[in-house]
């Protein structure tokens, strides 16, 4: 096929999320792509340049289908991380079989300065960006129009390609000084805000306020930009962004940058994000991933999000709590370490936190990793549990002879999994995946949420514990539902997190057999004069877990009704006069306070109210967003007045 005239040049951009759910990942990447070929005038004129977004769990064949049943691109972009890379250098394979004047450029952190490897490994692809994409491909777009031959762009900074002599790298393009620079795809259009019916498309709304990141941890390669100054995109810029997705009522916002909650600047977004909601309603929830140090302005930041409402999870990310283990992430000297007395105040203050663990780091054992995670676990329930990859371009890749990594690559992503090294055995690794497996689900995902603190406290079971005990427990029970949860949990993690997850929130199944297993297995752990008050928050939790519309056959009444009011996030499900025998929040909080010399039973009543939409996120695995689908206590009074129809 000849290469088309200027005039009618196609492009499209592919990206593909990580999770196959009923809403679709904002493609910001792709959209930051388009917008700025977009402000070159002759691409503008002569170009037509479409996004496809596809879901996770996407067969390849679907996707080409999808991407070559109309008409064949002469460019295609493919936003590539590792979840996503095999499945892009099949469909640049087969886009060459059908164009093969066609280019295909693979650009992000997973592929950049990785042309020795990945072009012998994707013979379909034809140029790496290795930076900041958006003025190299508008670049490559001026060079297609001029009629360049793929084979020398020599002139274009930040790329490898196929030259005439090999594989060619041109010298690195400058990171950007001013990104208002680049046009905003939220402004411009560029990506698809609305559905046919209008509304919000996206499962959250993904932004950018800054880019880059000061520190240099060895199991990281955040954006291709790790110690590096941060450069920030302009409060006026972001104020307009955030007018935009008020105004189509967005729920929540999740921030891309490496470390919020550290420049001066974030905490004037963090006002404008509350203006902008007291204007339209919304946005009503802000995710991000945290400073690791936390500043004064973290603090501020923290307090005025409490007083104001705006809802939040705070990231603790540790990765270890090993001394030898720290010192190999170049992690030792963070004031992260000193994670205790921020956790207290943050409980202090009733404000959600969870933590990151990395298992697998060097310098860490399946006793230290044990350790380290039940005393995070006092403090800290909710625990993302992540097994170590080695990635692209990071300090761990570069020393992996050093540290006697033994690695092997996935078959279905490009992830290089760390399966041995010179403190950590394949067997006692592999003896590890069904605890990390489900100390995900469990305790990251918040399927337990609450009870974990009065198990420690008053049964002296550990969180770890607990975890195991599902282990086991689920490997000899006989159920169907259990046989399920068998067959998912046997599969790659990252096909199968989203199922069980939807299987344990949006069943009856998944629940009665949590109940069965709270029966037969923790149950004879706990003394006798405490379990029914262990129960009752086991209880609470299951009461509380999302509920997923239409609304599943509810395995306790009163049945739940929808409240059409307006609270400050949005409609809600109420469960009005649930009985308990304490005041759960009580208990919890003066556990907490290290109190509770007496437990005594004392009748408790409440309504509890569950935000509506929890169907779309939960088999997401995105926990800091179904966490705002979790019910909570409601007095009648409070909802009776938002209340305007069920």
């Amino acid at each position: 096929m000849a290469r088309r005239t200027p005039d009618t040049l196609r492009v499209v951009i592919v990206q593909q999320g990580v999770w196959d759910m009923p809403l679709e990942s904002m493609p910001l990447a792709a959209g930051y792509l388009k917008a700025a070929a977009l402000s070159d005038d002759d691409i503008a004129a002569a170009a037509s340049i479409d996004i496809a977004n596809f879901r996770g769990g996407l067969s390849i064949a679907d996707m080409a289908l999808e991407l070559f049943q109309d008409t064949v691109p002469d460019v295609m972009a493919f936003s590539v991380m590792g979840w996503n890379a095999r499945a892009f250098g099949e469909l640049a394979k087969a886009f060459k079989q059908l164009n093969p004047e066609g280019w295909v450029v693979f650009g992000g952190p997973h592929v950049a300065h990785q042309a020795q490897d990945v072009l012998p490994a994707y013979p379909g692809v034809d140029i790496i960006v290795n930076g900041e994409g958006e003025w190299v491909f508008r670049d490559l777009l001026r060079a297609w129009m001029a009629g360049d031959p793929m084979d020398n762009l020599s002139e274009i900074g930040g790329i490898s390609f196929r030259g005439t002599a090999g594989i060619e790298t041109t010298p690195e393009q400058p990171r950007i000084e001013d990104l208002d620079e680049i046009p905003s795809p939220i402004l411009t259009g560029a990506i698809p805000l609305t559905d046919d019916a209008g509304q919000f498309r996206y499962d959250v709304a993904l932004m950018e306020t800054n880019r880059g990141c000061p520190y240099k941890c060895s199991f990281c390669y955040w954006g291709g930009a790790v110690g590096q100054k941060v450069r920030s995109f302009s409060m006026d810029r972001l104020r307009q962004e955030l007018e935009v997705l008020g105004r189509l009522q967005v729920h929540t916002v999740v921030l891309c940058d490496a470390n919020f909650g550290m420049l001066a600047a974030d905490l004037e977004f963090v006002q404008c994000l509350i203006e902008v909601r007291s204007k339209y309603g919304y946005p009503r929830a802000l995710d991000t991933s945290w400073a690791k140090n936390k500043s004064a302005t973290f603090f501020e930041i923290v307090k005025l999000m409490k007083s104001s409402g705006l809802a939040s999870s705070f990231t603790l990310a540790l990765q270890t709590l090993d001394d030898g283990a720290l010192e190999s992430m170049n992690r030792r000297n963070m004031k992260v370490n000193a994670w205790e007395s921020l956790v207290q105040w943050l409980n202090a203050e009733g404000l959600d936190c969870y933590a990151e663990l990395i298992w697998g780091a060097p310098g860490e054992t399946v006793e230290s990793f044990m350790k380290g995670y039940d005393r995070l676990a006092r403090w800290v329930s909710r625990i993302a549990v992540y097994p170590m990859l080695l990635l692209p371009n990071t300090d761990y890749v570069n020393k992996r002879d050093l540290f006697g990594f033994k690695t092997v690559r996935g078959t279905t992503d490009d992830f290089e999994y760390l399966i041995a090294s010179d403190t950590m055995s394949v067997a006692e690794n592999a003896a590890m995946q069904p605890f990390l497996f489900w100390a995900r689900v469990l305790g990251e995902n918040a399927v337990l949420r609450h009870v974990w603190l009065p198990l420690l406290e008053l049964g002296d079971v550990s969180q770890s514990t607990v975890v195991l005990s599902f282990v086991r427990w689920l490997g000899v029970t006989n159920s169907p539902e259990a046989a399920q949860l068998r067959a998912m949990s046997a599969k790659d993690a990252t096909e199968s997190f989203g199922a069980v997850l939807t299987m344990i929130f949006a069943t009856a199944g998944g629940r009665s057999l949590l109940e069965s297993w709270w029966r037969d297995a923790i149950r004879p752990l706990l003394p006798e004069e405490l379990t029914w008050a262990i129960d009752e928050v086991f209880r609470y939790d299951l009461l509380t877990m999302p509920l997923c519309g239409p609304l599943p056959e509810l395995t306790e009444q009163p049945r739940a009704t929808v409240v059409r009011g307006q609270w400050r996030d949005g409609h809600h499900y109420i469960r009005p006069d649930v009985d308990f025998k304490l005041n759960v929040p009580e208990l919890l909080a003066s556990l907490r306070d290290g109190g509770t010399d007496e437990v005594v039973p004392s009748l408790w009543s409440t309504d509890i109210r569950y935000l509506v939409g929890a169907e779309n996120v939960v088999g997401s695995t995105n926990h800091e967003t179904f966490m705002h689908y979790m019910g909570r206590p409601v007095p009648r009074s409070e909802w009776l007045a938002m209340a305007d129809g069920t």
